[in-house]
């Protein structure tokens, strides 16, 4: 698998010339944190849009619209809603509007992913791409499949369902999937493009195949994918346009968001359904002309009143009642409703004087404001005030919430000032209401301080693999390479030809955790595009780096 990517990546730089992109912003009323780019090449032909948006900006948010007529073009559904931009959602039937992708916006799932498949007298049943976020704004694209007709009964996989042309999946999909419980909103669509910066088409294990969606021929196309810096992109090729633009491949597809820096993608509806609009403007021409093909769901830029999403998020903490941060005082049971947080059930006691808690212990970093959160299974046993107490240095607060609604998500307690020292904590006690039970199960810890930027990475990026893009680009003769490991690895590092022959090799050997940097001196190549790919156990991604003398 790896030889067929970094196979696709140099075919696709050697018969197409680069895409020219200018950017054309200040062409449209776009908001600070919203970048739109058109982009032209000429052999083969090719017309190509895209939007950057800064997901970390609180001027802009994101949101997917269900139009269940499935009578509008792109430009009236975004004027209905009142979108900055957009793009053409996911697949449906022309003929009634019926959604086959999912759409998701708070607490609401309008519509499934398309779930069985028949082919040749075999029934496929699959798992989709899915692209979503949460109320932190942080984007995932996965593969998911619906248990129910709820937002929380969508799992997610880390791999699609294995199927194969001619031999189905075995029935039903396997239990390892993940509650996908902290989804605000989310699109459906697929194949994926992109997975981890490397190309990954699971374009015959989301049954694709006599689809009319094709995977090597040139059509029009829509994608969304999301970067290493949580900037969205959101993009439109024209094709079947003799003379002007031919559209995109899959696999061509996949290489243009890997260059936009993309780590993950996926396909949405193309053909005569890829639109991409800003304001009252129609930017592309489907299939050569201005007509709008009704979609019955779009993928749209809004203003950020327009989804609860949260300010950006530097610090984000979680502590679930079986982790170490948490004591269990007196006899507490696991709850049977589903929808708790992370991988144990939530956990119940009958009402009484308090004497049965759960006591959470906060260890900020550092002292400053922080929100707290808590999660809950709710039902009609539950207390409407069950207590929250909130130890700080210079006292207690007492919230009480009513945990018999708004359960399966997380509800603010408030806002607190913290010392940052051992007195910071959280307790649940069981003194409520009489003939009830409260709920014990995670909390949530956010700040928006951007001091604490190097706290929030240690809670995530460095868990990651990464190949940033050398600096300085275009470059002559020398450039830095900078990577990322999460864990010692062996790492192996080459430069490569646009051929595929390998010219240098820069790193062979085991690497502790942690960034390294290495330079390469260019002095004895020619001027043109070089390939830098990395191997790290696993992890494989390459970048394009481009020698100008």
């Amino acid at each position: 698998m790896k030889g067929y990517i970094l196979f696709v990546l140099l075919s696709v730089n050697l018969f197409a010339q680069p895409i020219s992109w200018t950017e054309v912003s200040q062409q449209y009323a776009l908001p600070s944190g919203v970048k739109l780019f058109a982009g032209i090449r000429e052999n083969p032909k090719l017309k190509i849009w895209y939007y950057d948006v800064d997901f970390n900006s609180e001027n802009v948010g994101i949101k997917p619209y269900f139009n269940p007529s499935g009578t509008e073009g792109l430009i009236p559904f975004m004027q209905r809603f009142g979108a900055i931009g957009g793009i053409n959602g996911g697949y449906f039937d022309m003929a009634s509007g019926t959604s086959y992708s999912a759409l998701v916006t708070p607490g609401v799932l309008h519509a499934k992913n398309i779930q069985n498949i028949p082919r040749n007298g075999k029934t496929y049943t699959v798992t989709r791409s899915f692209f979503g976020f949460n109320d932190t704004r942080k984007p995932t694209i996965d593969w998911i499949y619906h248990f129910g007709n709820r937002p929380i009964d969508i799992y997610c996989y880390t791999a699609p369902t294995p199927n194969v042309p001619g031999t189905p999946a075995p029935n039903p999909i396997p239990a390892n999937g993940k509650p996908y419980y902290e989804i605000i909103a989310g699109i459906g669509g697929g194949p994926t493009l992109v997975k981890n910066s490397v190309a990954n088409i699971t374009y015959d294990p989301e049954v694709f195949w006599e689809s009319g969606v094709g995977l090597t021929n040139r059509d029009p196309r829509t994608a969304v994918g999301f970067t290493d810096s949580n900037h969205i992109i959101m993009l439109v090729a024209d094709g079947r346009q003799t003379g002007a633009s031919e559209g995109l491949s899959l696999t061509e597809l996949a290489q243009v968001m890997i260059d936009l820096g993309c780590k993950r993608a996926m396909n949405l509806d193309g053909g005569g359904s890829s639109q991409i609009g800003a304001g009252n403007t129609l930017l592309n021409r489907p299939e050569g002309g201005t007509y709008q093909r009704p979609i019955p769901t779009m993928l749209a830029i809004v203003k950020p009143d327009s989804i609860p999403l949260l300010p950006p998020v530097f610090y984000n903490k979680k502590i679930d009642t079986e982790e170490g941060g948490c004591t269990l005082n007196g006899s507490w049971l696991q709850s049977t409703v589903s929808g708790y947080w992370g991988t144990s059930p939530s956990l119940y006691v009958n009402s009484g004087n308090g004497s049965t808690s759960a006591e959470y212990r906060l260890n900020l970093p550092k002292g400053g404001t922080y929100d707290l959160f808590a999660w809950w299974t709710s039902a009609s046993n539950r207390a409407n005030n069950t207590p929250y107490y909130v130890y700080r240095e210079n006292g207690v607060d007492t919230v009480r919430l009513n945990q018999s609604v708004n359960g399966t998500k997380w509800n603010k307690i408030g806002s607190f000032e913290f010392s940052g020292n051992g007195n910071d904590k959280l307790v649940i006690t069981n003194f409520a209401e009489t003939g009830k039970v409260v709920i014990a199960d995670g909390i949530r810890i956010l700040s928006s301080d951007s001091t604490l930027t190097e706290v929030k990475l240690h809670f995530s990026e460095p868990r990651l693999f990464r190949l940033e893009q050398n600096y300085p680009n275009p470059f002559n003769p020398e450039t830095v390479i900078s990577y990322h490991l999460p864990v010692s690895s062996k790492v192996t590092l080459g430069i490569y030809d646009i051929l595929g022959r390998e010219v240098t090799r820069l790193v062979n050997e085991e690497k502790t955790a942690g960034t390294h940097k290495v330079s390469f001196d260019a002095g004895h190549f020619s001027s043109g595009i070089y390939i830098c790919r990395i191997i790290a156990g696993d992890f494989v991604k390459t970048i394009k780096m481009s020698l100008v003398k």
